[in-house]
C-alpha cells in the first residue's frame, strides 16, 4: 500500500523516542511532528535527517485503513490513546 496523500496520521499519532531534528527527545504520542507540512507531507521525507523509525514505517491497510480517519483511529488504539 502507498501512503495516502493528505493523511499524516503516522506523523501525529505514534510516539517517537528517537532524535528528530528540532525535537531532540523525539515526540510524544498525539503530538504533531514539527516537520509535517501544512499539506500533511513530511518535510524530511527525502532527507538524510529523516529518523530511521520513520523510514522503516510502511503504510499498511491494518493501520492505515481506507481513510485518514481510519488511520487516526487505528494508530490511536495501538498507542493507547
Amino acid at each position: 500500500m502507498n501512503c495516502r496523500p493528505g493523511c499524516g496520521a503516522c506523523c501525529i499519532i505514534p510516539s517517537i523516542s528517537s532524535f528528530i531534528p528540532g525535537m531532540p527527545d523525539g515526540k510524544p504520542a498525539g503530538v504533531r511532528c514539527i516537520h509535517l507540512t501544512s499539506d500533511l507531507k513530511c518535510a524530511l521525507y527525502n532527507s538524510g535527517d529523516r529518523p530511521q523509525v520513520c523510514q522503516d514505517f510502511k503504510a499498511d491497510p491494518v493501520v492505515c485503513g481506507e481513510t485518514r480517519e481510519d488511520a487516526i483511529k487505528a494508530l490511536s488504539k495501538l498507542e493507547g490513546l
